[in-house]
């Protein structure tokens, strides 16, 4: 089951990822992760009740690092793949992304069997590949989405640390305390940079970000909690295939043969975990 989350919640963030990235393509990123985050709290109301908890101080505090810590690392990776290409930016983001956790998880002690290390080892290896991508994409890794890209990425891992660090009994609570921190923050720098609204043509896509980047939170969530931190870290961090993929149908990104033999990498490095 933790597995079937894990994975549940990659692709919810992928096509969550790239619905945001075309919508910052045509307002400011705060502004569209700010309404985004608003849609989030719809779904998170409609399923608070999916996950009994007691809402605790501690569950609250946490959650509130936790939102700020994801809602900057949204602002700066919505931009990153708003400027791309997004064939480069989402995997760098997730080699970022999954880094922290992975290292936080065996620094608490988890302890991971010997194929799910060989999927860990192969996942990053896919991603890794995904990043490098074709020659012309190579040249564009210095440049300004790809560095953001690696600075939202490490935010992502934390966001996910600290989530996983939320009381066990907590339930969905924690999220009620990102969101508060996190649309209070996004609001003040949306007021003092005069960034206003996303425009109207961009809103359909805003909340289909706001809405699949919440439910991959929750899915996320509840694999935490009956899973690994790593291994939920490491599945849910497979969206930049998803990425990758809806860039190539819908806006014409050519898939390289690197980024062919990721995806490869990618179903081989599920599999091995499942086994593990």
């Amino acid at each position: 089951m933790a597995l079937l989350l894990a994975l549940s919640s990659g692709l919810s963030f992928g096509a969550a990822d790239f619905a945001g990235g075309l919508a910052a393509k045509r307002s400011p990123a705060v502004s569209v992760t700010l309404v985004s985050q608003a849609v989030g709290v719809i779904v998170l109301v409609l399923l608070v009740g999916v996950l009994p908890g007691r809402p605790t101080t501690a569950a609250f505090t946490t959650g509130a690092l936790a939102g700020i810590a994801g809602a900057l690392s949204l602002v700066a990776y919505l931009r990153a793949l708003a400027l791309g290409p997004m064939g480069v930016v989402s995997p760098l983001a997730s080699v970022a992304g999954v880094m922290v956790p992975v290292a936080a998880g065996v620094v608490l002690g988890e302890r991971l069997t010997v194929p799910a290390t060989v999927g860990i080892v192969l996942g990053i290896v896919a991603v890794t590949i995904v990043a490098a991508g074709r020659r012309v994409e190579r040249r564009a890794v210095l440049s300004t989405g790809p560095l953001l890209a690696l600075l939202g990425g490490a935010g992502f891992g934390i966001f996910f640390v600290l989530l996983d660090r939320t009381p066990d009994g907590s339930g969905l609570w924690p999220f009620v305390g990102a969101r508060a921190s996190s649309l209070v923050m996004l609001g003040i720098i949306v007021a003092v940079g005069r960034a206003g609204l996303p425009s109207r043509d961009a809103m359909p896509l805003v909340a289909v970000s706001g809405g699949l980047d919440m439910l991959a939170n929750i899915l996320f969530l509840l694999a935490t909690r009956t899973g690994l931190l790593t291994i939920a870290a490491l599945l849910t961090s497979m969206y930049p295939i998803v990425v990758v993929v809806l860039a190539r149908h819908l806006l014409a990104e050519r898939l390289g043969r690197p980024q062919q033999v990721a995806v490869a990498l990618s179903l081989a490095a599920v599999g091995v975990i499942t086994v593990g």
